[in-house]
């Protein structure tokens, strides 16, 4: 596996377990605020460290009539508000190569979506711009081709990138997680095990008419995280809301925030005896 790099208080790869939480969508500046207050007194208090996620754009919404986010400039001003008064890390999706140099303005991570990853000017652009570059595994590609796409990475001089599992395609409206991928690709870059949209079900609800959504399983958060962080992976990706049920975007897999405090000291404690049977003769 690559060498670790730092983030803020983050060091990813270095066997640490931290965290990537927030909405799927900026809802609000007073929304994302108190979100990221939320958890950071969260991870704080269990001393996880915790990078801020939020998109300004879902561009890859099930449904033309799906709430999207307050786009480009007005969610960059609002992840920057929550760098600067939360002084937490902050990650955001990027779908144009026209928007990187932008969003590498405010960003720590740029997030290159699983639909897009296989979008080599969208990666190499981003690569380019020397920020931390995290690529979620599409739904539809093999854990050992995502070094092709680490590659792209590398090959534009950023070392600094991680790969993030979320669950592959398993017929239709249906997502599983094969855990070998998490060992697989973690051989050539540190890999995050995104909880949450791995139990989502793509397009399997339907709201009023014929306004299609997403459903979800989020039942399995915690199945899936403990076996993910016994698997050995560096950190954990979830979104978390406050009010999953008035959510935005993604409310029908995301965990809610009274119960993340919980999840995080089991996740603690299985990394602890997973280390302490490694160092027991």
């Amino acid at each position: 596996m690559s060498t670790s790099f730092q983030i803020d208080n983050v060091r990813i790869g270095s066997g640490n377990l931290f965290l990537i939480a927030g909405p799927c969508v900026i809802e609000s500046e007073k929304h994302a605020l108190f979100m990221a207050e939320v958890i950071k007194g969260i991870t704080r208090a269990l001393n996880v460290p915790f990078i801020f996620k939020a998109s300004y754009d879902k561009a890859n919404r099930t449904s033309l009539r799906s709430f999207r986010g307050p786009g480009l400039a007005e969610g960059l001003r609002i992840l920057k508000k929550v760098k600067d008064e939360v002084h937490v890390p902050v990650l955001t999706d990027v779908h144009e190569t026209a928007d990187v140099a932008k969003v590498a303005e405010v960003a720590d991570i740029l997030q290159i979506p699983a639909f897009l990853c296989r979008q080599t000017d969208l990666v190499v652009a981003a690569a380019m711009t020397d920020r931390v570059v995290n690529i979620k595994k599409g739904q539809f590609v093999a854990p050992a081709d995502m070094r092709h796409i680490v590659e792209k990475c590398r090959s534009a001089g950023n070392e600094k990138v991680f790969v993030t599992e979320r669950g592959a395609s398993f017929g239709y409206n249906n997502l599983v997680v094969d855990m070998r991928s998490l060992a697989i690709m973690r051989k050539f870059a540190p890999v995050v095990f995104d909880a949450t949209h791995s139990v989502q079900l793509p397009s399997a609800a339907q709201g009023d008419g014929d306004h299609a959504v997403s459903g979800g399983q989020p039942e399995f958060i915690p199945v899936l995280s403990r076996a993910a962080v016994a698997a050995g992976v560096d950190g954990i990706f979830m979104e978390v809301h406050d009010n999953p049920k008035e959510a935005k975007s993604d409310g029908a897999n995301a965990l809610e925030s009274t119960k993340l405090r919980g999840l995080l000291k089991e996740l603690l404690a299985v990394q602890k005896a997973v280390e302490t049977a490694r160092a027991t003769p």
